[in-house]
């Protein structure tokens, strides 16, 4: 049976079978972020850590925009601090609400659950940097993807640039940080940005789909393997890399030594 806690405006928190799913809901503003969509996010992301009966997290949208990027009438963040005493320290003032929204995609990284965007529609700014936080991104032909921050004089500064290039490489890192370059949901596939690429009526069917196999594996093994992928992104000392892999290895042997029992394996068998 469903749970669909309370949530906040703009956006719906539903509980389905160990997933937990956020859908972006504010059609007459395009799904800009807003404070509102943030809190959404970070209920779900911090009560996807902390509950043991949720498996995965799920992010979606209503409407013909995944999001139109960021409401820059209304900056993400959930520290904006006290506008009584805002000019006498607005740099510090916007930095430190502009962290609490970066944190929110750190901690989408940092889960040792799954994270999952089904994008349905344009996904701009802000919602490409989303994308590049989460584990694993599906859309529909319909989508596309862009960073249309340069058009206005700045660029996407929560991960638009560092985050892409670290998904995409920096070729086509710059084709969309750089000259605001607006792809498609094909040429997103081609360059990594997304996995699959379903029908729009399909596309939950297939993501949910996805989300019961990824719970159908050991979790402790989806975890470390996420954060090892991560490791191995960053620290590009090869070294450093096996030493890793020989810690989380070392960690998930007693879990394999008893799957191996329970599918009828001799360890002691050669392969």
């Amino acid at each position: 049976m469903a749970e669909n806690p309370k949530g906040h405006p703009h956006a719906a928190i539903d509980i389905d079978d160990g997933i937990i799913t956020v859908t972006l809901d504010r059609p007459d503003k395009l799904n800009a972020i807003s404070r509102e969509m943030t809190a959404s996010l970070w209920e779900a992301v911090l009560a996807l850590g902390d509950r043991d009966d949720l498996g995965c997290m799920v992010i979606a949208a209503r409407g013909r925009y995944f999001t139109a990027g960021q409401d820059i009438s209304s900056p993400a963040g959930n520290r904006p601090g006290n506008p009584e005493t805002m000019d006498r320290h607005p740099g510090w003032n916007f930095r430190r609400d502009y962290r609490s929204h970066h944190l929110l995609y750190d901690e989408m990284e940092a889960v040792e659950k799954p994270v999952i965007m089904a994008i349905g529609g344009r996904c701009l700014g802000a919602g490409v940097e989303m994308a590049g936080s989460v584990d694993f991104r599906f859309c529909t032909p319909e989508a596309s993807f862009a960073l249309p921050e340069v058009k206005l004089g700045g660029i996407a500064g929560s991960g638009g640039t560092s985050r892409l290039t670290r998904l995409v490489g920096p070729s086509w890192a710059k084709w969309m940080a750089m000259a605001a370059m607006e792809i498609g949901a094909d040429e997103a596939k081609s360059i990594g940005l997304v996995h699959k690429v379903h029908p729009a009526e399909s596309l939950l069917d297939e993501v949910y789909a996805f989300c019961r196999h990824l719970m159908s594996l050991p979790s402790e093994a989806v975890g470390l393997a996420k954060m090892a992928v991560d490791v191995h992104a960053d620290v590009t000392d090869r070294n450093i890399q096996r030493q890793f892999d020989r810690v989380a290895v070392y960690s998930t042997l007693a879990a394999f030594e008893k799957s191996m029992e329970r599918f009828g394996f001799d360890k002691d068998e050669g392969d």
